[in-house]
């Protein structure tokens, strides 16, 4: 059980740190545009500034002009990547493909930024973006033998791309028929070579994927991206989703679309809690609207008598006008975020740092003072911010403090493509609601119900992945799968990524790839039977 009790911020006691409880982290996201005559590089810029939420480690973005593929990446936000200079370094090309990430296979290192690239046997390259984690992946990489030699990076998407690479196949589209079907767990994965974009997910469509239409384009231009708020921001129209199990391939011919595995769905559900923008459309449904219902549902299993609504910004506004709309409880704003403090700031001295929470929240204590307080945020991972933000509110002469989430108890990890802690680090893993709430000094506590969150998602419970809050995984897992994102990287870094396999087969370790040679500028460059749609 987790040491609550050790934790509780009594008087007295430094305030917790919330750097120390980085709260769910974002998988990845992916983005593809097929345009002739269109500036394809500044497309996709601007397509993972809207999917930048997704991911805040690296950022990269890969053009193919139908002769080769140039790829440039960096550590850093979308924003700190790609400037005018890198940027005009893209020009010329069709097609291209974007991503921005957060590790959750592999450390954040350059060689694990995305897109990856290989030159595949069938003499043209290979360049992919993947959303997701692998399952398999000591499995693929005893299929890919000799070959794996050439994986430098420690992620399982540079294993897809070497795999993609190395078959036999005379097309990229030969070889992905192949390859997908061999794959288990996560992925969405939009790939290119010179001329072809491609965009796949898999059959139980765990993370979202879509497809939209740039208009007003003579030679028709397509694009294909983790949210449909990707699409809005580029001026495209959405089409629909990519089908779990399905692959597009969009090229001079058009759009055409094969199946390469049954359709099993599972989606997410914590997508609609806390991943996915607010002004995305998952599976039909607006991911604002299931917030704000979560918000009602969660006024109705657990009223309280209180003077004022407030949420933790941005994460909790929805579901805390929807707990305000049933109550009937005023909906007010008592805390102010600077938007400027990412993970990246510098860190503060020892004296900012006991009060770390303040250099994201402060409280207004005109709204606050001498008021019974609902606070809502969206979920509780480890516990610490809640509980700083719980201590600033008393602080501030808050009369009480209930804190309310509009997600159930986090108990179990994810391995599908979210960073989640280990379990013995989640705080409701070994501990009850009540022993929750008295680690974090609140008034009272409660979460959503399992059922009142599918519900308001409007679909089928059948038809999620809810393993976060009931421990049932779609895609069983092997105890290699259970090891922690940094699995391949046991002992020196300057081991290399060969010996790493060879050491994690020995132990029947679970293996994930991703990469491409560096270069000091960011570059790298190593100058489809169908149905329509």
């Amino acid at each position: 059980m987790p040491d609550v009790a050790a934790r509780s911020g009594l008087e007295g006691e430094p305030w917790p740190d919330p750097s120390d409880d980085p709260g769910p982290r974002d998988a990845c996201g992916v983005f593809g545009v097929w345009a002739p005559g269109e500036d394809v590089a500044n497309l996709t810029y601007y397509g993972l500034y809207a999917l930048q939420h997704r991911g805040q480690e690296a950022a990269g973005i890969a053009v193919g002009d139908g002769r080769t593929v140039v790829v440039f990446k960096e550590l850093g936000l979308v924003a700190q990547v790609f400037n005018e200079r890198t940027l005009s370094s893209l020009a010329g090309g069709h097609l291209a493909v974007g991503h921005t990430r957060y590790s959750t296979t592999g450390s954040s290192t350059w060689e694990n930024a995305q897109p990856s690239y290989r030159t595949a046997r069938f003499g043209g390259p290979v360049a992919l973006g993947h959303n997701g984690n692998l399952t398999n992946i000591v499995q693929l990489a005893r299929e890919l033998g000799a070959e794996r030699d050439r994986l430098r990076a420690t992620t399982d998407s540079d294993l897809i791309t070497a795999m993609l690479a190395d078959h036999p196949g005379p097309t990229l589209a030969d070889a992905a028929m192949a390859v997908l079907p061999r794959l288990a767990g996560a992925f969405s994965l939009v790939f290119a070579d010179a001329s072809t974009l491609y965009a796949a997910r898999d059959p139980h469509g765990i993370h979202p994927l879509v497809l939209g239409r740039l208009a007003d384009h003579p030679a028709g231009a397509w694009v294909v991206a983790s949210e449909t708020a990707a699409l809005d921001i580029v001026g495209a129209t959405f089409v629909r989703e990519v089908e779990p199990g399905e692959m597009i391939i969009i090229d001079d011919s058009g759009v055409r679309s094969r199946t390469f595995a049954r359709a099993d769905p599972h989606l997410c559900l914590f997508e609609y809690v806390y991943l996915a923008r607010p002004d995305t459309a998952i599976a039909g449904r607006s991911v604002h609207a299931v917030r704000v219902d979560v918000g009602r549902q969660l006024a109705r299993e657990a009223p309280v008598e209180a003077d004022l609504v407030i949420p933790v910004p941005q994460s909790g506004v929805p579901a805390a006008v929807g707990y305000a709309e049933q109550s009937g409880i005023p909906f007010g704003e008592g805390l102010v975020k600077n938007s400027y403090v990412g993970r990246t700031f510098i860190q503060p001295s020892q004296t900012i740092r006991q009060r770390g929470i303040r250099l994201k929240l402060n409280p207004l204590r005109e709204v606050i003072e001498g008021r019974r307080l609902v606070v809502v945020d969206d979920s509780i991972v480890r516990g610490n911010t809640q509980r700083a933000l719980v201590r600033m509110l008393q602080e501030a002469g808050a009369a009480e403090v209930h804190i309310r989430i509009s997600s159930p108890p986090v108990r179990w990890p994810c391995f599908y493509g979210i960073d989640f802690a280990t379990r013995a680090e989640l705080i409701a893993s070994g501990a009850g609601v009540e022993e929750i709430r008295a680690s974090l000094g609140a008034d009272s506590l409660a979460y959503v119900s399992l059922d009142g969150l599918v519900a308001a998602s409007h679909q089928p419970a059948r038809s999620l992945c809810r393993a976060c809050f009931d421990g049932i995984y779609p895609v069983p897992l092997a105890e290699s799968d259970k090891l922690g994102k940094h699995r391949l990287e046991p002992g020196s870094a300057a081991q290399t990524t060969a010996e790493l396999i060879a050491e994690a087969m020995r132990r029947e370790v679970t293996l994930g790839m991703n990469g491409a040679d560096p270069s000091p500028d960011g570059h790298d460059a190593d100058l489809a039977e169908a149905r329509p749609m």
